[in-house]
């Protein structure tokens, strides 16, 4: 098992990616902290972790919260007894362009998509640092980061962002033994915030199909294992070969 007693703390992890993430390092030996805006989502996927003879609690929390953030680890710890990973996969998008949307709509996509890695990563970063056998930290950025794009701005905005706190949380990080990398992903699973997953979703990319869950879910797993010891600071695109032909963008 390559995440065993691992304690791995999770955002978004009620459905999609965060869900099959949670899944994944728990089948890997990970405990899992399965944090989500929804109760019902967090509850279900975390007793289903247990159910398959793994161990998760559930956690609900707004990540843009430094409250409830700081009570997110704290439950972790009390549950646990440490904190190993960080993944921070919880956003929101806005689909506007400048000219619709609101300051209220702009906001909160960046709170939750900017804001909320930032907050997770300090808090958690403290307890790493306390601990004193360092981490590893994955932040979900999107090809979104990368290009323009007609239907958001905030969205596209906050993710630009991710890339880079990316890049200096592993610079003042790696000195503690924690080590941060990034993953980009286009268009895999259920859109940004959505339940449903449409197969017959446009996408333009090498590997002539769509995206799943599994496929960023694997990514993460790397980068938080042994595997990766020697990979820091990097974003890894995961996207089907999307941002290579451009055709998709």
């Amino acid at each position: 098992m390559k995440l065993k007693n691992r304690v791995a703390i999770i955002t978004g992890a009620g459905r999609n990616i965060g869900e099959a993430t949670a899944r994944l390092f728990a089948a890997e030996g990970a405990k899992v902290v399965v944090v989500d805006l929804s109760d019902e989502r967090a509850s279900y996927v975390a007793s289903e972790i247990i159910k398959e003879g793994g161990q998760a609690i559930a956690v609900v929390a707004d990540v843009a919260s430094e409250i409830e953030v700081d009570e997110v680890v704290k439950a972790a710890v009390s549950a646990f007894g440490q904190v190993d990973i960080l993944i921070n996969n919880a956003a929101v998008s806005d689909n506007k362009t400048i000219l619709d949307i609101t300051k209220e709509e702009w906001d909160r996509v960046i709170a939750v998509t900017l804001t909320g890695p930032f907050l997770f990563t300090k808090y958690v970063a403290r307890q790493m640092v306390a601990q004193g056998h360092g981490g590893c930290i994955v932040n979900v950025g999107s090809t979104s980061g990368e290009r323009g794009r007609k239907r958001a701005v905030a969205y596209t905005a906050a993710k630009a962002g991710v890339a880079n706190l990316t890049r200096s949380l592993a610079v003042q990080l790696s000195p503690h033994g924690i080590r941060v990398n990034g993953v980009i992903p286009n268009k895999i699973g259920s859109p940004v915030g959505k339940d449903e997953f449409d197969p017959s979703r446009p996408v333009i990319n090498l590997a002539g199909r769509s995206g799943v869950p599994d496929d960023l879910a694997k990514a993460l797993l790397f980068l938080s294992c042994e595997d990766s010891s020697f990979i820091v600071g990097e974003l890894m695109v995961v996207d089907g070969g999307a941002m290579v032909t451009m055709e998709g963008m």
